[in-house]
């Protein structure tokens, strides 16, 4: 006969609330892989798409390239025309490397990431100095007397 809610032990309950929590967390999980799967398909046939139109863009940059060549060329010799759109082509190139490279100066390297992390350290053992691992002095060893202690 199964037994009330006010009859079963705390024991019983406390077991019975453990498996239906594991239970709960191992069907979010699977809901989690699933999903997970899911959205890995659709962002890898995007990411197919992005890349096949970005050769396409290119092509299109070189073919615009000859373009611009041929049409300075009817004013300029073959080479001098070829070698401005070159020279073009370098000057933005190197414009993109400074923009980029004063982009990466300014990154903060997670610090009030890594501060937060420290402090959730230090609430959740108040009592272990907060050094770095490799920081840390070890701890001292006493010799072990004739009766184990």
């Amino acid at each position: 006969m199964p037994q009330t809610p006010e009859e079963e032990s705390l024991g019983s309950l406390v077991a019975r609330a453990t498996d239906h929590i594991s239970t709960l967390v191992r069907s979010e999980i699977e809901l989690a892989k699933a999903e997970f799967r899911f959205d890995a398909k659709r962002v890898g046939m995007a990411g197919g798409m992005f890349a096949a139109a970005a050769f396409m863009a290119h092509l299109c940059l070189i073919l615009l390239s000859f373009t611009i060549a041929f049409v300075i060329a009817e004013w300029l010799p073959m080479w001098a025309a070829f070698l401005i759109v070159t020279v073009f082509y370098l000057l933005v190139a190197g414009l993109l490397v400074f923009v980029g490279v004063r982009r990466l100066k300014g990154l903060t390297k997670m610090e009030r990431t890594t501060r937060s992390l420290k402090g959730l350290k230090e609430i959740s053992h108040p009592d272990e100095p907060s050094l770095p691992l490799g920081d840390r002095p070890l701890p001292a060893k006493r010799p072990v007397t004739s009766d184990g202690t």
